[in-house]
C-alpha cells in the first residue's frame, strides 16, 4: 500500500482511501477534489454579508453578480447564456439591476476578499498560510495558465482578472479558472447533447451525484409546473423513466457527455506531469475534506459529497 507523506494537515492519506470514490482519470480526479475550494464561497455567509454591504440586494443577486461581474456590466440574456442552468426570468430579477447598486470592479474586490476570508475561516490560520497551499498555488496556476480562451467566454473574463499574488487567494483563482473553463467547454457537450438548461438541471440531479430536486428547482428558480414539463419532455425523448430515474438512454447521454467534457478540460491538468498532477489532487483533497468538516456546505444541498456540473 502506497502512504504520501505525512502533511501539516495533520493526517496520512493511503493511496486506497484517496482513489476511494474518486474519478478514474487522474484529471478528472483533480478537478473533484479542488472544485468544493471554489464553490464553498456560494453557501459562505460572509459572501452575503460583503456583497450586501456595498450595495447588492441579498439573495441571488449576490450570486449572480459576483460571478458575472469580471465580464462586466453584461445583459441578463449574456449572464443566462453562460449560467446556462438558472430560469431566465429569475436572472432577470437581478441582473442588469445589480449594476446600479454595485458597480463590476468593486464586486471582483470583494470576492477576492470574501473568498479570502472564508477559506481562512474554514482551513485555519495555520493550514491558509502554510507551504502546502503555496504548493498547490503554484501547481494550480501552472495548470490554469494552460488554459485558452477560445470559445471558453465564462473562462475568459475571469482570466483577465489581476493575478493575486497571495497564495490562498491566488490558489482560489486559479482553481476558479480550472472551473470556468471545464464549464464552458460542459455547456457545448450539453448543447450538443441537445439539452437545454433545465434538461441539465435535470438530468444531472437525476444521477443522484449532485443537487437535491429541492434545492435544485428553487435555487435555479423552476417552478414546480415548468419542472414536471421538464421531465416530461425528457420520458418523451426516452431519456427518464416514470419514477423520474435515467434509462438507459439517458444514463448514456449522461455519461457521454461527462466523457466529452473530460477530454475538453484535460489538458491545463494534465501539462503538470503525472508526478505534480498527483501532488495537486492530493493537497486538494485535504484541504477539501478539511473545508467540508468545518461546514462548508449545508446539510441536504447536495446528494452526493461534492457539487457536480449539470
Amino acid at each position: 500500500m502506497v502512504v504520501f507523506p505525512k502533511s501539516r494537515f495533520g493526517w496520512r492519506l493511503t493511496h486506497a482511501a484517496y482513489a476511494e470514490g474518486m474519478p478514474s482519470t487522474p484529471a478528472r480526479r483533480c478537478h473533484a477534489v479542488l472544485d468544493p475550494l471554489h464553490t464553498l464561497i456560494y453557501f459562505a455567509p460572509e459572501a452575503e454579508e460583503a456583497f450586501t454591504e456595498i450595495g447588492l440586494r441579498p439573495g441571488r443577486m449576490t450570486y449572480f453578480a459576483s460571478r458575472a461581474a469580471p465580464m462586466g456590466a453584461v445583459s441578463a440574456g449574456v449572464v443566462t447564456a453562460t449560467f446556462f442552468n438558472f430560469s431566465p426570468d429569475l436572472v432577470a430579477r437581478h441582473i442588469p439591476r445589480a449594476w446600479t447598486l454595485a458597480d463590476p470592479e468593486t464586486i471582483v474586490t470583494t470576492r477576492f476578499q470574501v473568498a479570502d476570508k472564508v477559506l481562512r475561516r474554514l482551513l485555519g490560520d495555520d493550514v491558509a498560510d502554510s507551504e502546502e497551499v503555496e504548493e498547490a498555488a503554484t501547481l494550480a496556476q501552472r495548470a490554469a495558465q494552460v488554459c485558452a480562451p477560445q470559445g471558453r467566454p465564462l473562462y475568459a473574463a475571469h482570466a483577465d482578472l489581476e493575478y493575486p499574488t497571495q497564495p490562498l487567494t491566488s490558489l482560489w483563482h486559479s482553481i476558479t479558472l480550472l472551473r470556468e473553463y471545464r464549464g464552458d467547454g460542459h455547456l457545448a457537450a450539453l448543447l450538443d447533447a441537445k439539452l437545454s438548461g433545465l434538461d441539465a438541471l435535470i438530468s444531472h440531479q437525476a444521477t443522484g451525484k449532485s443537487f437535491t430536486q429541492e434545492f435544485a428547482q428553487a435555487s435555479r428558480g423552476w417552478s414546480a409546473e415548468l419542472w414536471a414539463a421538464g421531465v416530461a419532455g425528457l420520458q418523451e425523448r426516452g431519456l427518464m423513466d416514470e419514477t423520474r430515474g435515467l434509462t438507459e438512454a439517458g444514463q448514456e447521454l449522461r455519461q457521454g457527455i461527462e466523457d466529452r467534457t473530460d477530454d475538453m478540460a484535460r489538458e491545463p491538468y494534465e501539462s503538470l506531469g503525472e508526478s505534480d498532477l498527483a501532488r495537486l489532487s492530493e493537497l486538494g483533497h485535504g484541504l477539501t475534506r478539511r473545508v467540508q468538516a468545518a461546514g462548508a456546505f449545508p446539510a441536504g444541498t447536495f446528494a452526493a459529497a461534492a457539487a457536480g456540473e449539470t
